[in-house]
């Protein structure tokens, strides 16, 4: 079985003209095959047309990363919980600690202006 490509002439010489390969090369070696992503640009001082310059809106690099004191703990949690959090921070591919450290400061932040309040003397915790 034989398959024929019919090429519009002026779309691919405007190929070949913008990209450096012609439709014929791009479907006989294939684009990647013959290293066409990798080659070497050659450019020109061709006018760029209508440029607008923005103003820098990202961030220092020391603001992206939102530095937190950290308190290292020793906490008993059940097996079945932290093979939850294992599974799907495997599926995240992230630390499960992380998963478990953004759970509890979700919980914090939802509660942290509540008031404390205390047991009555003699409660049970349950």
């Amino acid at each position: 079985m034989t398959i024929r490509f019919d090429w519009d002439p002026d779309k691919d010489a405007e190929n070949l003209r913008k990209h450096g390969v012609s439709f014929v090369e791009a479907q006989a070696t294939g684009v990647e095959a013959n290293g066409f992503m990798k080659r070497t640009r050659k450019y020109t001082n061709e006018p760029l047309g209508q440029v607008e310059v923005i103003d820098d809106f990202l961030p220092p690099p020391e603001k992206l990363v939102r530095k937190e004191d950290g308190v290292k703990v020793t906490i008993a949690l059940s097996k079945r919980s932290v093979d939850f959090f294992k599974a799907h921070a495997k599926a995240a591919n992230v630390p499960y600690q992380r998963m478990i450290r953004t759970l509890l400061d979700g919980y914090v932040e939802k509660y942290a202006d509540r008031p404390v309040s205390r047991r009555e003397p003699g409660s049970r915790r349950e």
